[in-house]
């Protein structure tokens, strides 16, 4: 059965769909965004279970309520008029090494008397290599990610309007493709520090700091000492719901539970898509759609936009007839970032009162930071919302990389979550020693659990991409009316990068006019 027409259609409501979707509702496009999960966000949803509310992904935010921000999720945000309610907080994190803790702060100069605590020469070379990236970061800032797209028609705009920010990006072109690694190469010496970068680098973007382009830490390091760092009410989740109240007001429609099958293509054109759909749509707010889907379904439209990752889109949602032998082989090529080993626990927390959020533990110093079980990421968000968990308890999640090869659910499986957990359950030792007795509830997640539920290509972080070493495809398919949203597109991984390949692909299907009009709305 064929469905209404409509302009654009989403796949996946990960945050790089949602924003392409909003804003393109904002233009005034007719806009359906469909989502195969029954919670929106892709891999930043969140999840909840007997009373304890979960991110499934990323904890880590800046620039989410300066009206100044840089952060293109925040560009999104203004423009489709919603906003998030966000506890700022420093230090920022603490990094646990096996010689040491250091805390990390959002002012570049107390972080550097911390680091001055261990190795005073490190510290001051760490300072020669930030203002050796800094300057990166003072271009950028000129030029908003509202204003960018990706087409030839960029360069009237830039051109345009900002001219001036353009002459000042020019001194700092050698740095746009470089990577960290060869900054810190010509700038640092201090193994310990030299370590320490490639941890931030491992953070942001998956590799170290050789695989990571400078513009990525030239951000994080701008940002972080500029605006802060800050965990949103309501976690992920409040960053999502945002997105979706923006859609819905400028008229978009997001169906939850609506698994999208095939993306249509006939004489190498887009024309909709074929669900799969065993139950009507259950929107947002439990409110019931106009659409009632039925066993099989066709959605037509002239645009379509997977928030799929690449690997996903070019074989699974499109039939191999339809797509350059060439462009498939060149996507199953493109390497991947291992996926993870996720522990989501309930914990009591008497006697945690000077509990902090955000922690990184390096258990050997002998191993590299991207060995699977090594290198363990923790949040504890309740720390700063407390409404995330019942009264007198914690949410915590812990995780690690973890290749998806090995795993099957056979037999051994359980045993087997249990035996690689517990590489986590020793890093948050460091932190609450007693923490196995505090548990009251225990969710142990695997590659298989991150595949199934993010439905990605081997529950992978996304693309191991390095610097120097190729790009990031950019939201242009070889099918006509194909786009693509996401991690595995340009600019990369990361929150504000996916929000700003949202934003590339939308104002590239939308006149210059139309989005000068919506940049008139915000104040820079």
């Amino acid at each position: 059965m064929t469905k209404d027409k409509y302009d654009v259609i989403v796949i996946g409501s990960g945050i790089g769909g949602l924003c392409a979707a909003a804003l393109l509702a904002r233009y005034g496009k007719r806009v359906i965004v469909c989502e195969s999960h029954t919670i929106a966000g892709g891999a930043a949803h969140n999840f909840r279970c007997r009373g304890f509310e979960f991110d499934s992904g990323p904890s880590f935010y800046c620039g989410l309520t300066d009206i100044q921000s840089l952060n293109p999720l925040k560009q999104v945000l203004d423009v489709i008029g919603e906003s998030v309610a966000a506890v700022r907080y420093d230090p920022l994190g603490h990094y646990h090494f096996p010689e040491g803790t250091l805390a990390v702060y959002s002012d570049g100069d107390r972080y550097r008397q911390e680091v001055a605590k261990i190795t005073p020469v490190g510290a001051g070379e760490l300072e020669q290599f930030e203002q050796r990236l800094l300057p990166l970061y003072d271009a950028i800032k000129g030029i908003p990610a509202l204003a960018l797209r990706a087409d030839w028609q960029l360069l009237p705009v830039l051109l345009g309007r900002y001219l001036p920010s353009l002459l000042k990006m020019l001194p700092n072109l050698p740095l746009v493709q470089d990577s960290v690694g060869n900054v810190m190469d010509a700038t640092v010496k201090d193994p310990w520090v030299r370590r320490l970068i490639d941890l931030e680098c491992f953070l942001l973007s998956g590799l170290k700091a050789h695989g990571t382009i400078a513009p990525e830490v030239a951000f994080m390091l701008g940002e972080r000492s500029r605006t802060g760092v800050e965990y949103p009410v309501g976690g992920s989740g409040g960053i999502v719901n945002a997105l979706v109240r923006g859609l819905e007001r400028w008229g978009g429609k997001l169906l939850l539970g609506c698994h999208v099958e095939q993306i249509l293509v006939e004489s190498r054109k887009v024309v909709g898509v074929r669900l799969r759909s065993r139950r009507k749509d259950n929107e947002t707010k439990g409110q019931q759609s106009s659409l009632d889907l039925s066993e099989s379904s066709i959605l037509k439209a002239p645009i379509v936009i997977s928030n799929a990752s690449i690997w996903d889109t070019y074989t699974q949602l499109l039939d191999p007839d339809h797509l350059p032998a060439s462009e498939r082989q060149a996507a199953l090529a493109t390497p991947t970032v291992d996926s993870f080993m996720h522990l989501h626990l309930g914990i009591r927390a008497d006697g945690l009162e000077n509990l902090t959020g955000h922690h990184v533990v390096i258990h050997e110093a002998n191993q590299d930071i991207t060995t699977p079980g090594n290198t363990c990421m923790v949040s504890i968000p309740s720390v700063w919302d407390a409404k995330l968990a019942p009264q007198g308890h914690h949410v915590v999640h812990a995780y690690t990389l973890e290749p998806y090869t090995g795993w099957e659910r056979s037999d051994g499986y359980e045993q087997k979550k249990r035996q690689k957990a517990e590489t986590l359950y020793r890093a948050l030792e460091k932190i609450i020693p007693d923490i196995k007795h505090r548990v009251v509830l225990e969710l142990i997640g695997t590659p298989l659990t991150h595949a199934y539920y993010l439905r990605r290509y081997q529950g992978t972080y996304g693309p191991a991409i390095a610097a120097g070493k190729g790009m990031f495809p950019g939201t242009h398919t070889p099918i006509q009316g194909l786009y693509r949203v996401g991690d595995s597109t340009m600019p990369g991984i990361g929150v504000p990068a996916v929000a700003a390949s949202g934003i590339l692909c939308a104002n590239t299907l939308v006149g210059v006019k139309q989005m000068q009009e919506l940049l008139a709305l915000r104040t820079y």
